[in-house]
C-alpha cells in the first residue's frame, strides 16, 4: 500500500510531537525529510532503532528530532513504519506533516493505521475496536477490560463458541449429504447440551454489554431530595470544588448543575437538581420540573435525606417517585442529632449510607456504597465483553438463531432446517469477530477513531 502520514500525538503544545508514516515507501519518504547527523542512509537502519537528525522540507530546515523505524511485518500496521519526533509546537508539527506529504505521503484518514493493521492480519476486528476503547477509557476497570479485548479475549471466546457450533453443523451436513454411508446416526439429543451451553455463553456476553456501557459512557446520576437536605454540599464533595451554590435559603438550586466524577470505579455523570417541594415561585417550579425529568432519565439516584429533620410530605412524595429506580439512600448531616425515622427508610431502600457532606472523610463511604451498588466486579475482565452496538447486534442474532435451532431439535424439525439455523448463528459470530464482514462495516468502525491512530 502507498504510504500514509498523520500526526499521532495530540495537536496541542507539549514537549514533543510525533508524525507517523506507514506504507511500502515509508523509508523513501522519511529519507526526503529526515537527515541523520551521522550521515548514514536511513534505508540501512534496522527495525526498532532510532537516530538523531535534522528535519527539512525541500531543503528548508524545520527542526531537529528523532527518527524511529519499524520493519514490516514487525510494526503496528504490519508495514514499514517511520515515526518522526519533533518539538511539540502545533505549528512545527504541522509543518513536519506537510513535509512528509510534499515528499509523497498521503494524508491518513481516521483510524487508517489501525485499519491497515486489521487488513494486514495484525489484529482482529474486535481487537481493533478495543484500541479506541483503550484511548477513551476513563476508569481503571474499563482500561483493564479494553486491554484484555485488545489482546484478543473476546475474539478467543467467540472462536470457541463458533467451533462448537461448527462441529455440530459439519456432522449435520455429513449426515444429510451421505445418508447411505456407514456413518453413525446423528443423535440430536446428545448435542442439545452443547448448543444450550453455547447459547448461555452468548447470553452472558450480552449481559456484559450493559456493564461495559456503564464503564464506557458513565452512569447518568441524579442527586435529589427536598430543599436544604444538603444536595449541593454533596455535589461539591463529589466534585472536589465549590461547583454548586450552598445557602440556608430553601430553593437556592433552581437550574440543573452537572459534572462528571469518578466514584466507585465508574464515571458518574451527576446532576444536582432543584429540591422537590410544592412552590408558587414560577422559576423554582421550572427547576422542579427539570429535576423530575432528570430523575426519570437517571440510571442511579442519590436520594438525600436530612438526618436532623423528621420526614415530611415532600420526603414521602419523593419516595413515591423513586419507586422502580436504582437508588442509594444518602442520610446527610449524620453529625447532628438524629430525628429521622431510620427503620422506615431502611424498609424503603436496599442500600443506605450515613454521611456528613461537609466531611471529606464521607467520600470513601460514598465510594464504597456506589461500588457495591453498581457491582462492576461482575464483569470478568479477562473473559471478553460486548463493547459496542455492532457487537451486541451480532451476538443477539447469533443467540436468536441458536435458540431457534434448539427449539427445532426439541420439536423434531428436519436436520437440514436445524443446519440452516446453525449456519445463520455462525455467520453472525463471524461478523462479530470480523472474519466475514463488509467493507462498509469496517469503514463505520474506524470512523470513530482519531486521525493518527
Amino acid at each position: 500500500m502507498s504510504a500514509i502520514a498523520a500526526i499521532s500525538t495530540p495537536q496541542a503544545v507539549g514537549g514533543v510531537s510525533m508524525v507517523r508514516i506507514s506504507g511500502d515507501n515509508a523509508f523513501d519518504i522519511a529519507a526526503k525529510v529526515f537527515n541523520p547527523v551521522n550521515g548514514k542512509d536511513i534505508h540501512g537502519m534496522k527495525g526498532y532503532t532510532a537516530c538523531y537528525g535534522n528535519i527539512t522540507d525541500g531543503g528548508e530546515m524545520l527542526d531537529d528530532g528523532v527518527l524511529l523505524v519499524f520493519r514490516a511485518p514487525h510494526s503496528y500496521t504490519g508495514e514499514d513504519v517511520c515515526e518522526i519526533t519533533c518539538h511539540g509546537g502545533i505549528y512545527i508539527t504541522r509543518k513536519v506533516l506537510q513535509a512528509c506529504i510534499n515528499a509523497g505521503a498521503e494524508p491518513a484518514e481516521a483510524g487508517e493505521f489501525t485499519k491497515r493493521a486489521l487488513l494486514n492480519g495484525k489484529m482482529s476486528l474486535t481487537q481493533a475496536e478495543a484500541v479506541i476503547d483503550v484511548i477513551n477509557a476513563q476508569s481503571k476497570q474499563y482500561l483493564d477490560c479494553s486491554n484484555a479485548q485488545r489482546e484478543g479475549s473476546l475474539y478467543r471466546r467467540i472462536e470457541e463458541i463458533s467451533q462448537h457450533i461448527l462441529d455440530i453443523t459439519v456432522q449435520i451436513a455429513a449426515w444429510i449429504d451421505y445418508p447411505d454411508e456407514m456413518l453413525d446416526s446423528f443423535e440430536s439429543s446428545s448435542h442439545l447440551g452443547q448448543l444450550e451451553n453455547c447459547r448461555c455463553q452468548l447470553q452472558c456476553l450480552l449481559e456484559s454489554y450493559d456493564i461495559g456501557k456503564v464503564l464506557r459512557e458513565g452512569v447518568p446520576t441524579a442527586i435529589v431530595g427536598k430543599p436544604n437536605v444538603g444536595k449541593s454540599t454533596l455535589m461539591n464533595l463529589l466534585v472536589g470544588s465549590e461547583r454548586s451554590i450552598v445557602t440556608d435559603i430553601a430553593g437556592t438550586t433552581r437550574d440543573i448543575v452537572e459534572e462528571t466524577v469518578m466514584l466507585g470505579g465508574a464515571v458518574l455523570r451527576i446532576a444536582d437538581c432543584a429540591g422537590l417541594r410544592e412552590t408558587e415561585d414560577v422559576v423554582e417550579g421550572i427547576g422542579v420540573e427539570m429535576m423530575l425529568k432528570k430523575l426519570e432519565q437517571a440510571s442511579l439516584v442519590l436520594a438525600v435525606f436530612d438526618s436532623s429533620r423528621p420526614l415530611d410530605r415532600d420526603d414521602y412524595t419523593l419516595l413515591e417517585k423513586l419507586k422502580g429506580k436504582q437508588c442509594i439512600c444518602v442520610i446527610n448531616k449524620a453529625d447532628l442529632e438524629q430525628k429521622l425515622d431510620m427503620p422506615f427508610l431502611a424498609s424503603q431502600f436496599s442500600t443506605a449510607v450515613e454521611i456528613s457532606a461537609n466531611d471529606p472523610g464521607s467520600l470513601k463511604k460514598l465510594n464504597d456504597v456506589v461500588e457495591k451498588t453498581l457491582d462492576l466486579d461482575r464483569l470478568d475482565m479477562s473473559a471478553g465483553f460486548i463493547a459496542n452496538e455492532r457487537q451486541r447486534k451480532c451476538a443477539e442474532e447469533a443467540e436468536k438463531a441458536l435458540q431457534q435451532a434448539i427449539d427445532g431439535i426439541q420439536i423434531g424439525v428436519t436436520l437440514d432446517a436445524t443446519g440452516v439455523m446453525l449456519e445463520k448463528a455462525l455467520d453472525s459470530l463471524m461478523q462479530l469477530s470480523g472474519k466475514s464482514v463488509s467493507e462498509t462495516v469496517i469503514d463505520e468502525v474506524f470512523r470513530r477513531f482519531c486521525v493518527g491512530k
